[in-house]
């Protein structure tokens, strides 16, 4: 028999007074197995979609198996079409959901894994949901904010390398040859400019060479374990962009926090997913130092005073939470408070980018003019 899934072969079977034995599933036909859909990355809108998707369903009391056949019928990610169509045959073979989307770690990570187990055991599913969605809404927006303030740079950066490279590929050269023709003694700083042309033009490719195995030796050494660290240290104390990324992840932990404590996650267990939101040792360092604090018996507010990273204000704010006993909602309001910083050194740092881009860009146009146009006033002629 023809079914979707073996529960339906059951279901007719019993309807015509069978009582089933076994059930074989047939081998995919050569068509099915060739059509393979693109696979496509799941991003965090992504997520989010899907989550506000199954909230809004399964508040309206629809079964969450009718729910995820119409979202994956609908769904534009393929990828994640074919994740959910696997969950939901998981489901509908009497998974659980949070025990069906954790066998898919890589697009539901523990922090979705723990918030709907919480909501099921704890029989508030839609709103455990509700607040994945609200999570990871939020956390996509702070990425935005974040790779947009690390992009700006980066660019504009590779835009004075190329203006370098065109100018000595192209322009020194032809009035190279102009200074040739025209003879006579050139000035001390024209001298000195063309010195240095004359260098890197001779020694490009070992120029080039020496950084290729710096790059590869810096990569090799960011692979182990003390190199990891010593980078990862390296990038919190980055002028401007250490204090936007130490920012970013305070929000990020409080904002998380607040959720999975409001879920009804233990907070041990929240510290392990916690560790898992960063990629920098330094931070994982500080907060699995909290989470052996919380162990050994100290409180939350202690223990992250003892990690050494997070912000007396974070510590303070934790401690009152943890005193008036209204914990999740005093770190939601830390999360907007520290999302607003993230705002606030954002704009300051394009603010002060702008003009320091705007002077290199403009001092190396200058220094070039004045290194190429100098003789053409002030060289006279050797022929006199």
């Amino acid at each position: 028999m023809q079914a979707a899934y073996p529960n339906g072969v059951l279901g007719w079977l019993r309807e015509q007074g069978f009582t089933p034995i076994s059930i074989k599933e047939s081998s995919v036909s050569a068509k099915q197995t060739r059509r393979q859909p693109r696979r496509k990355r799941i991003k965090s809108a992504d997520m989010a979609a899907l989550c506000w998707q199954l909230n809004t369903m399964t508040e309206g009391g629809i079964p969450i198996t009718t729910a995820l056949q119409a979202i994956s019928e609908d769904i534009e990610n393929l990828h994640l079409q074919e994740v959910l169509q696997q969950i939901l045959e998981k489901v509908q073979k009497g998974q659980t959901l949070s025990e069906s989307i954790s066998e898919f770690p890589k697009v539901f990570n523990q922090l979705a894994c723990a918030m709907i187990l919480a909501g099921e055991t704890g029989g508030n599913l839609p709103e455990a949901l509700r607040r994945l969605g609200e999570y990871y809404d939020n956390r996509d927006k702070l990425a935005k904010k974040v790779k947009g303030a690390m992009a700006y740079p980066i660019f504009v950066f590779s835009f004075i390398i190329i203006i370098v490279i065109f100018i000595m590929a192209f322009v020194v050269p032809r009035f190279r040859e102009i200074f040739d023709q025209i003879g006579g003694e050139l000035p001390a700083f024209t001298l000195a400019f063309m010195n240095v042309y004359e260098i890197g033009r001779s020694y490009a490719i070992h120029i080039i060479g020496s950084l290729a195995v710096i790059t590869i030796f810096t990569i090799l050494i960011s692979k182990t374990k003390k190199g990891h660290y010593f980078f990862s240290r390296v990038a919190l104390t980055l002028p401007l962009m250490g204090k936007i990324l130490s920012q970013a992840f305070v929000a990020t932990f409080c904002k998380t926090m607040a959720t999975l404590l409001a879920a009804g996650v233990s907070v041990l267990e929240v510290f392990d997913i916690l560790s898992t939101m960063s990629n920098n040792d330094v931070i994982k360092s500080a907060v699995m130092q909290a989470r052996e604090q919380i162990i050994g018996g100290s409180n939350l507010s202690l223990s992250m005073a003892e990690a050494g990273f997070f912000p007396n204000m974070v510590v303070k704010m934790m401690q009152v939470g943890e005193e008036s006993g209204s914990l999740p909602k005093v770190l939601d309001r830390t999360a907007i408070y520290y999302e607003r910083k993230v705002d606030s050194t954002i704009t300051a740092v394009m603010a002060l980018l702008e003009p320091m881009m705007i002077v290199v860009v403009g001092g190396i146009v200058l220094i070039v003019v004045l290194a190429l146009y100098l003789p053409i006033f002030s060289m006279s002629p050797s022929g006199g």
